[in-house]
């Protein structure tokens, strides 16, 4: 008995003719790996915009200035809001992604609004090595992101939704 040699490519065992059992991958699921991965990234950015502003209330208390209470309540409900867009991206749970836009969406417009209602002097945007500046740096880079993470949230739980059947 003489056996084939395997030829290079091709697992042993196969002819080739196969291939009409083959499953594809419907195309919402590497929409959702593709979205998935967009989020990751965004999610990271928001991190990063968050420890800007934390670094910002830190080093005010370490000059024992009063710390911002809208920032501290700012970075509470973004960390806690990040924890659950990444858990909700990781275990593809639309309940954590809901709540992760509406918590990081209230936190981003939280400190939109008392940037707004502050006083901010010309002096903050001259001066680059300032703290304001850094804050302000932070809350424009974190609404600019927030807009993006909004819409990628969105189509990765619509995307994540089972088809609806025609009737």
């Amino acid at each position: 008995m003489n056996q084939r040699s395997a030829v290079r490519g091709r697992p042993s065992g196969t002819d080739g003719s196969d291939f009409s059992y083959r499953m594809v991958v419907d195309s919402r699921y590497t929409k959702v790996a593709k979205v998935k991965s967009r989020l990751a990234k965004l999610i990271i950015v928001q991190v990063v915009t968050q420890l800007m502003i934390a670094a910002n209330v830190f080093v005010s208390l370490s000059k024992n200035e009063s710390p911002d209470r809208v920032s501290v309540v700012s970075l509470g409900i973004g960390f806690v809001s990040v924890v659950a867009g990444e858990l909700g991206r990781k275990k593809s749970r639309s309940n954590f992604l809901k709540f992760y836009v509406f918590g990081s969406s209230m936190a981003i417009l939280l400190s939109v609004a008392y940037l707004a209602m502050s006083n901010l002097q010309l002096e903050a945007f001259q001066n680059f090595t300032s703290l304001e500046t850094l804050k302000i740096a932070a809350v424009l880079l974190g609404f600019l992101v927030q807009l993006f993470v909004i819409g990628t949230t969105i189509s990765l739980i619509k995307n994540m939704a089972p088809p609806k059947r025609a009737s």
